[in-house]
């Protein structure tokens, strides 16, 4: 084999692995060279300037096309992680706002229930309660007025009940004793003759009472009228109670 020969092998043999490594460097293009026996060393020398002169522009194409790449998958991140959070967040406002339709939902089922079972219960009436009428009380019943019947006896005895109630003192005894004696028992007897009928008043009635001794002392509730037999009594007795204590005390004319 000629000496040239294997010089130039050598040197090609040298010059791939420059472009090679080039290319290695560069982390992309592999480059092939086909080694020709026999070439010179200035062809040799040409295309390792070639390899050389190539290389930069080998590693600076790779390197840009890498950044491009890098920051279109970065961008592409960043876009599906802005997606996965709008999804979530959407998927967030959704679930809240269907809680919220259901708890409006079922507060609204809860208020109609209520109404209808208010409803029912209004629909029917409770049962009426028996009317109990009340039992008036009863009132003491007022005693019967008592009647006297009309004669002395009456008389006296209706005389001495109205004397108890305004307190004025007297007997049966006294009041018939004294009536028996004025006027014997006469309603309308009438003295014209003594002293008093001289002066214009004249004595009258059961117990012979003038005037204005029965309307001094007449006693409330009866009669104005001085020939009314209780009347009489009654404003005869009243007078003999302030002037001689009782009725039961005159044993004559007074």
């Amino acid at each position: 084999m000629p000496q040239h020969a294997t010089s130039g092998l050598r040197r090609l043999t040298r010059t791939q692995k420059l472009s090679v490594a080039g290319v290695a460097a560069a982390g992309a293009a592999a480059l092939v060279f086909t080694a020709v026996p026999g070439a010179d060393a200035g062809q040799g020398a040409a295309q390792a300037t070639t390899v050389e002169n190539v290389k930069p522009v080998a590693f600076s194409a790779v390197g840009t096309a890498a950044k491009a790449q890098q920051a279109s998958i970065a961008k592409q991140a960043d876009t599906s992680a802005a997606k996965g959070q709008a999804e979530a967040a959407a998927k967030k406002a959704a679930a809240v706002k269907a809680a919220k339709a259901k708890a409006q939902a079922e507060k609204a089922r809860a208020t109609k229930a209520a109404a209808s079972r208010s409803a029912v219960r209004t629909a029917i009436p409770a049962a009426a309660k028996p009317t109990v009428k009340p039992v008036p009380a009863k009132t003491a019943a007022k005693p019967a007025a008592k009647t006297y019947p009309d004669n002395l006896d009456g008389w006296i005895r209706e005389s001495l009940a109205i004397m108890a109630k305004k307190g004025i003192p007297g007997s049966y005894e006294g009041i018939h004793r004294n009536i028996m004696r004025e006027s014997s028992g006469n309603p309308m007897a009438i003295n014209n003759w003594d002293i008093n009928a001289i002066n214009g008043t004249p004595s009258k009635g059961l117990l012979q009472v003038i005037a204005p001794t029965f309307n001094a002392y007449h006693v409330e509730g009866t009669s104005w009228n001085l020939y009314d037999p209780v009347a009489n009594i009654t404003a005869a007795c009243n007078y003999a109670a302030a002037k001689y204590g009782s009725m039961d005390n005159v044993n004559s004319a007074y």
